[in-house]
């Protein structure tokens, strides 16, 4: 991976789990790396600097966030604003469809 063009799945390239990339297996490809859906889930609560993003993901290196950030940027649903970073519309639009899929696995867990 370069450091000006980061490496992220693209349709029709094989991915994990598909060996044609098909595009929802992309989507799940770029959002099962590590920290990415805690990055989208931070920004669409409200916009955050590079620190502010480490220190509501307690755990996350500076490393590992500079490399999501840079893929989340490149994907298009991460931008960096006035403010720090900041969803895109289609990080909204991701967002808006996968936050009911956080309100089923809360109720999925009580059934493990």
């Amino acid at each position: 991976m370069s450091s000006t063009t980061p490496d992220i799945p693209r349709p029709g390239k094989p991915v994990r789990g598909s060996a044609t990339g098909q595009p929802i297996m992309v989507l799940f490809d770029l959002l099962g790396r590590r920290w990415a859906m805690g990055i989208l889930w931070n920004l669409a609560e409200q916009d955050c600097t590079f620190r502010t993003l480490q220190t509501r993901c307690a755990s996350l290196s500076p490393t590992v966030l500079n490399t999501r950030l840079k893929e989340l940027r490149a994907a298009g649903l991460v931008a960096k604003g006035d403010k720090g970073y900041t969803l895109t519309d289609d990080g909204h639009a991701l967002y808006q469809r996968l936050e009911p899929l956080g309100d089923w696995a809360q109720s999925w867990v009580k059934t493990l």
